[in-house]
């Protein structure tokens, strides 16, 4: 009894202070984005910390794969990062170069632009299933994308 008592404080713990780290962050809009492991919607209440963001699952399985193995699905939550607009462009993914809004294509729910047609032509020339991983792996991630400023309250 006392254990199932302890337990359900734990929980209820857990969950009073999720509900106020939640009200510290931005609120994400999360119309028309996936979980990162699964092709559903995903959902607010499943979420994991990842590169100074958040990352959203449709289900606590999903989360729970990506806690396993997080490298896995970088692309994927790389892509999320984007597409929630935690993470904005700062240069082309290939070249790191200013980038030219005349370029912009849409990747996997993500809009990307590029510094010329060459590198836009890279990832038109791929398979639609195929370009995130040429815009959205780790490398690329790092040249285009940075983590998103906090508005001031000035």
């Amino acid at each position: 009894m006392v254990k199932n008592m302890m337990s359900a404080f734990a929980v209820l713990l857990v969950a009073a202070t999720t509900v106020v780290a939640a009200d510290a962050v931005e609120q994400v809009k999360l119309d028309d984005v996936q979980c990162v492991i699964a092709s559903r919607d995903a959902q607010e209440s499943k979420s994991a910390d990842y590169k100074e963001g958040k990352v959203y699952f449709c289900c606590g399985g999903c989360a729970g794969k990506f806690a396993k193995t997080p490298e896995k699905f970088s692309v994927q939550a790389n892509r999320q990062l984007v597409q929630t607009k935690q993470y904005e462009q700062k240069g082309c993914p290939f070249s790191g170069g200013e980038v030219n809004p005349e370029t912009t294509l849409t990747v996997a729910g993500a809009k990307v632009a590029f510094c010329c047609n060459g590198c836009k032509g890279k990832v038109e020339g791929t398979e639609k299933d195929k370009q995130a991983e040429l815009v959205f792996n780790d490398k690329a991630f790092s040249k285009g994308f940075e983590k998103k400023a906090k508005k001031s309250d000035s």
